[in-house]
């Protein structure tokens, strides 16, 4: 995510531009964020931001808890498989190379479920039906395969919102028509879709995994209290009530199981705590630094870029670390970044960029690093394993040059 990666049309009204994206969060909700990590999994999280679509169609139920059970399940053989995509970040004429990225990696390791995380289009959509395009042209691969799919959002997808006037809450309604979206409005958060799907157990209905999707937003406020931010990063962050949320759903997850349900996060925007694993500081940021980082958290992938999180740390790694349930945090948002790492017990890591058309490495090697993650749970077994795919790996063509393609059909059953 560098500083020309910017968006091409200012948010809609209501959307995330100001200090509560999709309404007022009070400032000192945020202040007392210190405060309120102390007592985190009680209480009720204050729902000030919904943007929450209604739409209906063949998709998990809407639950405003954000919880949804009994869609996905291992399989007889204990072995769930994830792939994650990010980045996508196309237009009605997506790059061709990155569908034949998507459908590489979807026939050779046959997930059990698949997430785009955030990025999933672009700016250029200049009405709601290339908006529509652009996503089908994405979701596509996982749906003729039947394979159950979601997304998050990040920064850019509501770049053309202030032209369209399709926000994510639209996007969210209109996926939901699809057949193995698992989508759902999500929690009464900040955000949109801030949600987590358990995975059963082989056997029975007990719940043996949790797969978190959050929203971690899109740009930060101009002005806050009346401060500008000038000199800060101007990427968004998961707010308070998010991180209350996640905190409060995993109590409530372990009350009923019985015991902590283990599980992996997903969002678009790095924490502040991917950078501090890389240096293994938070003040230095040298090469002996990041040379002790490596083998201190067992570091391994590329990093080209500098993270970039929001002007504020969220909390959330805390709040992981005093639940105990996580084993992962993946991000996506810098797409020239591969690396993960074990941070004080959770892995912190990057997918690189999926999607050909945004910014990549410089020159011939722009697209070296498009790919994609994927993560293999067992059962009963207290983590999980990851690998990198990449796009060079499967003879696709690694030229520089855009290569737009033809809108692909939607499926009879969306509109």
């Amino acid at each position: 995510m560098t500083n020309d990666d910017n968006p091409t049309s200012t948010p809609a009204a209501g959307g995330r531009g100001g200090w509560g994206r999709r309404g007022v969060l009070q400032a000192a909700g945020a202040s007392a964020l210190g405060a309120g990590l102390a007592t985190l999994g009680g209480g009720t999280a204050f729902a000030d931001g919904r943007g929450n679509g209604n739409g209906k169609g063949h998709g998990a139920a809407h639950s405003s808890d954000g919880v949804v059970r009994q869609k996905l399940r291992f399989p007889a053989n204990g072995r769930f498989r994830i792939v994650q995509f990010n980045d996508t970040q196309d237009s009605h004429r997506t790059d061709t190379r990155t569908i034949e990225l998507q459908k590489a990696v979807l026939d050779e390791v046959r997930p059990n479920f698949v997430v785009i995380n955030g990025d999933v289009i672009n700016g250029g959509p200049a009405s709601v039906a290339e908006t529509k395009q652009a996503i089908n042209n994405v979701v596509l691969p996982m749906e003729e395969r039947g394979i159950p799919w979601a997304l998050t959002f990040g920064n850019h997808d509501e770049d053309s919102t202030g032209r369209t006037g399709f926000d994510e809450a639209d996007m969210i309604a209109f996926i939901r028509q699809y057949k193995h979206n698992l989508n759902t409005p999500g929690a009464e958060v900040t955000g949109t879709s801030n949600q987590v799907l358990t995975v059963s157990a082989a056997k029975g209905d007990e719940d043996a995994f949790a797969i978190w999707l959050l929203d971690s937003g899109r740009y930060a406020p101009k002005t806050i209290a009346g401060q500008d931010i000038e000199g800060y990063p101007h990427w968004d962050w998961l707010r308070f009530d998010q991180v209350e949320w996640y905190a409060r759903t995993s109590r409530e997850l372990e009350e009923r199981r019985g015991s902590a349900l283990p599980g992996l996060v997903f969002q678009h925007i790095a924490l502040h705590e991917h950078r501090a694993m890389w240096f293994d500081s938070i003040d230095s940021r040298t090469e002996a630094d990041h040379s002790r980082a490596r083998e201190k958290h067992s570091i391994v992938g590329e990093r080209h870029e500098d993270e970039c999180p929001g002007p504020f740390n969220s909390g959330m790694f805390n709040a992981m670390l005093h639940r105990g349930d996580i084993k992962g945090l993946f991000v996506g948002h810098d797409h020239i970044n591969s690396y993960t790492g074990d941070y004080f017990g959770i892995e912190l890591g990057y997918s690189p960029g999926t999607g050909f058309a945004p910014y990549g490495l410089p020159g011939a090697d722009k697209h070296r690093l498009r790919g994609a993650r994927v993560f293999t749970l067992e059962e009963g077994a207290d983590g999980f394993t990851s690998e990198l795919k990449f796009a060079r790996d499967y003879g696709i063509d690694m030229s520089p040059t855009a290569k737009p393609g033809e809108p692909a059909p939607f499926p009879d059953y969306v509109k």
